[in-house]
């Protein structure tokens, strides 16, 4: 994969394509030519374009001869002849268009933001003393909040139901869980209206403050009710309330040496955060971008968002502590801190640049502090094949 995009970015530039699909300048001042890779010594041309010894020897590598400790020459023009049919397939995509589709533009530019900038910072950048001084300049960050578990049933109003009604239904409910608490999940499937039915009115714990696409009048009451017992019928935007609060988890605070990994993740990430604005910033420096706000206020643009639903974007239980405050878009560090290899690895969904990740908006799970948050216009690695 890693010589696929390095030859895409060689590629793209030679064709002079640019990141929105058209033209390079034509005036050489304005055009900045990559330095020439060493690709060791010629072993083949395609259509003119050279295969490099060290390309076939990453290939070959792969290769286990059939006897021997070497491979033989038709071994060897066997693992040629592949190379050599991947770039006539890559000349016929160029050919097509096919790297000015955006996806490939992203594959691209994810390629590159983490061979120039997150590979460059390693985690032995990072002495005990610096994480220490991270870990007490953000020590709120390795808190666990005070949590309660939370069950729910909601009634709602609306046409078909009166203000009334739906209270009346809740009071009644309401009679039935405090006569028997072991029914809860049974009328919360039976009669919730809220997304958590399915899961028998169970929202899972959540801390003071609260929950994305949970009513913040339920945490609060939640946090007023003793544990194991039921609420009164109380009123939200969305109708009528029930809720028992399940079970509940005090604060903690970890020492610097239980969260010594994940202050090491966090340093890290916000170094290559850093480090990835320096680089854009360098980069805008020298470009000419010209925005047209007429015509860009003039597109109309319908949001694509989802009705929230158990599971999408929470800063979850099951979390715990080794993926706490972790960013979204941070390289899988190896053994040397580098990013991860690729092959063979199917890798992280990626975070493309511009999309922001699955969120958590605030504390984590109970083994850990806090959820993943996203990087704006920070992509991620991209998985090898």
């Amino acid at each position: 994969m890693r010589a696929f995009a390095g030859s895409l970015l060689v590629v793209v530039s030679l064709l002079g394509v640019g990141c929105d699909g058209g033209a390079a300048p034509k005036d050489k001042a304005e055009a900045s030519a990559a330095p020439a890779a060493d690709i060791g010594e010629v072993v083949a041309t395609v259509n003119g374009v050279q295969i490099g010894s060290k390309e076939f020897e990453q290939a070959a590598a792969r290769k286990t001869p059939a006897s021997g400790d070497s491979l033989s020459l038709e071994e060897k023009k066997e693992v040629l002849q592949t190379i050599v049919e991947e770039k006539l397939l890559y000349a016929e995509a160029i050919r097509k268009g096919v790297d000015k589709d955006p996806k490939v533009q992203k594959v691209v530019v994810n390629t590159l933001v983490r061979e120039d900038v997150f590979n460059q910072i390693k985690n032995s950048d990072f002495s005990d003393e610096v994480l220490q001084a991270y870990y007490d300049a953000h020590k709120d960050e390795f808190i666990v909040p005070e949590k309660v578990q939370i069950k729910r049933i909601l009634i709602k109003t609306g046409p078909d139901r009166t203000e009334d009604q739906a209270k009346s239904q809740a009071e009644k409910i309401r009679s039935d869980v405090e006569k028997t608490p072991d029914s809860f999940k049974d009328l919360a499937s039976k009669f919730s209206e809220d997304p958590y039915k399915h899961r028998g009115g169970d929202v899972g714990f959540v801390s003071k403050e609260g929950k994305p696409g949970l009513d913040q009048a339920v945490v609060e009451k939640a946090f007023t009710v003793e544990v194991g017992k039921v609420s009164d019928v109380f009123k939200t935007e969305d109708g009528y309330n029930v809720i028992l609060v399940a079970a509940k988890r005090e604060q903690l605070e970890r020492t610097f040496q239980q969260m010594k990994g994940t202050v090491l993740r966090k340093a890290k990430n916000a170094k290559q955060e850093d480090a990835y604005k320096s680089y854009v910033e360098a980069l805008k420096k020298d470009a000419k971008v010209n925005i047209d706000d007429a015509k860009l206020g003039a597109i109309e643009i319908k949001s694509q968002r989802r009705p929230f639903a158990p599971g999408m974007g929470e800063g979850a239980e099951e979390g715990g502590e080794e993926n706490a405050g972790e960013l979204v878009g941070a390289p899988a560090a190896g053994a040397d801190g580098a990013a991860a290899p690729e092959a063979g690895a199917a890798g992280p969904r990626p975070v493309l640049p511009g999309a922001g990740g699955p969120g958590a908006g605030g504390p984590g799970g109970p083994g850990g502090p806090g959820g993943k948050r996203p990087m704006p216009g920070r992509p991620m690695p991209v998985p090898g094949h």
